[in-house]
């Protein structure tokens, strides 16, 4: 009998801790479950016993019903994140997770980067269509034509704030509208895509490089017409003889009047090596039946940029940034000065008030050039010497030469001071990795303009640096697409009409300063 009862306690006590883990397990997995939607056993207590202090004490009922809702909204919230898995994504539209390789095969071509470029594509589409739309949000807060002119007229407006803020509204209400460009020689629009745009010192010429099917550049200069309600008319000139070559850097030359040329930096082929070319405008105009100006190619291997100088001391110079080279050259004397250096110099602008050559390099240094200065050996000729963390991509003095504007390929754009050689003020926002991307400053209208690597050209303040405005590009971003940009306050002269030229694949579009409301109707759309 005794041994009877021992076997039924083994017997019952195995049952019980049989069901005692039963319950473990199915607390763990009901508490796991919980945590997974935001809600724990925890949770549930504290609310039944909040419940019944709330049947106690009505008056606490509507706030402790807020704190819970409060919770459980944001519990609800973070639960909607789905946790990130190593070799999976989760669709949140299908709301499950997919396998994810990194490459492309037969069985799944889905990549991490395909749908990174599909994020973007969508913030662009939402982006384009936004500023489509006719009224734009002020680039600050209760800022707007109205209210400016009620503070100017009490008297608590500066003129010259006035003036910048107003350019600053109007820039943020830009309206896009795409724009024909026409040949002289057969009228029919352009099929080439554009490489750059680069406008001569009043903005009454736009110097192009477009790409060809069958390899290397045109070359064309852009002219432009005033049109009723606010538009412009192109009309392309072209010279198809100087097609061979691909360009790296361009910018206008005086040598007969102003504007009279343009300076070319073109790569070398298997066989040609490569050459600075000094082209008369005149060759790309139907109207002028004498013969051009000078014509002449220097050759130099690997330029990277170019800069003419306009300070008279050094009449008719122009330098050329090499590799670990600078080479300041007469154009028509022909007279040569050779600067060693240990990187490549990307970027480079002459001062106007004294011959002062500023260069930018690929190691992040730069410095200042006195062409007046003779003699010395080394690095003795170096001045006004600086760093960023990247390669400088551009160079840009202001009227004030005392400050420096630099962009370089982590994206930073920095003003400097170049007395105290440190940065006074930067412009965030802008994106580059590796590319060889300009920026634009207009003083006039206190704007500096700049189009990153992810294609979106973006407006700041120079004053104070506030991003102000961000245009998406009218076609999909690629590396082959990025848009090149003009602003001018009179674009095609002094009857000129001011706004934004951008040139994107073979299409041109014109952002003008017009915001009438009204007016957006008769616009042709952006295609």
């Amino acid at each position: 009998m005794r041994k009877w009862n021992s076997r039924e306690e083994r017997r019952s006590r195995r049952r019980q801790g049989a069901h005692r883990n039963d319950w473990y397990r199915d607390n763990r997995q009901s508490s796991s479950q919980d945590e997974w939607y935001g809600y724990s056993q925890t949770d549930s207590s504290n609310q039944a016993s909040q419940r019944g202090s709330d049947a106690a004490n009505p008056s606490t009922s509507s706030s402790s019903v807020s704190s819970s809702s409060t919770s459980t909204s944001s519990s609800s919230s973070t639960s909607n994140v789905a946790p990130e898995l190593p070799g999976f994504y989760f669709d949140v539209e299908k709301n499950r997770y997919f396998r994810l390789l990194p490459g492309h095969n037969n069985c799944n071509p889905l990549t991490k980067e395909q749908l990174q470029e599909k994020e973007r594509e969508k913030h662009r589409a939402r982006l384009l269509s936004e500023d489509d739309q006719p009224f734009k949000k002020a680039p600050r807060v209760g800022l707007n034509t109205a209210l400016l002119l009620q503070k100017r007229r009490v008297g608590l407006l500066p003129s010259n704030s006035y003036c910048r803020l107003v350019h600053e509204v109007k820039a943020s209400g830009m309206m896009r509208q795409r724009l024909e460009v026409k040949s002289t020689e057969n009228h029919s629009p352009n099929q080439d895509n554009f490489r750059v745009i680069v406008g001569d010192s009043a903005s009454e010429r736009v110097f192009t490089v477009n790409d060809v099917s069958h390899g290397g550049c045109k070359y064309g200069i852009m002219n432009f017409k005033g049109c009723s309600r606010g538009s412009l008319a192109v009309e392309m000139c072209d010279n198809l003889y100087f097609t061979n070559r691909k360009v790296n850097s361009i910018c206008w030359a005086s040598v007969n009047h102003p504007d009279s040329h343009v300076l070319l930096c073109l790569v070398g082929m298997a066989d040609t090596p490569g050459c600075v070319s000094l082209l008369p405008a005149s060759l790309f105009s139907n109207s002028n039946p004498e013969q051009p100006g000078m014509l002449c190619s220097f050759k130099i291997s690997a330029a990277w940029s170019c800069a003419w100088c306009l300070n008279p001391q050094a009449d008719k110079s122009f330098s050329t940034g090499l590799s670990r080279r600078i080479i300041v050259q007469d154009a028509e004397a022909r007279r040569t000065q050779t600067y060693s250096v240990t990187s490549d110099v990307l970027a480079q602008q002459f001062a106007v008030r004294a011959p002062v050559l500023f260069n930018g390099c690929r190691s992040g240094e730069m410095f200042s050039i006195d062409l007046r200065v003779r003699g010395r050996r080394g690095g003795g000729w170096k001045s006004s010497r600086f760093h960023q963390e990247s390669a400088i991509t551009s160079v840009r003095l202001l009227q004030d030469e005392n400050y420096l504007l630099a962009a370089d390929m982590l994206g930073q754009i920095k003003l400097w001071d170049v007395r105290a050689t440190k940065p006074v003020r930067e412009y965030k926002g802008h994106h580059n990795e590796h590319a060889y991307l300009p920026i634009h400053v207009n003083e006039a209208e206190g704007l500096l303009l700049a189009v990153g690597q992810d294609c979106y050209t973006r407006l700041w303040s120079l004053q104070d640096g506030q991003l102000l405005r961000t245009i998406p590009s009218p076609h999909p971003a690629a590396k082959d697409l990025i848009p090149s940009v003009v602003f001018s306050s009179q674009l095609g002269g002094r009857r000129g009409l001011p706004g934004l030229l951008m040139a994107v694949k073979h299409d041109l579009y014109y952002f003008s300063y017009n915001t009438d409301p009204q007016d957006t109707t008769t616009r042709q759309p952006a295609r």
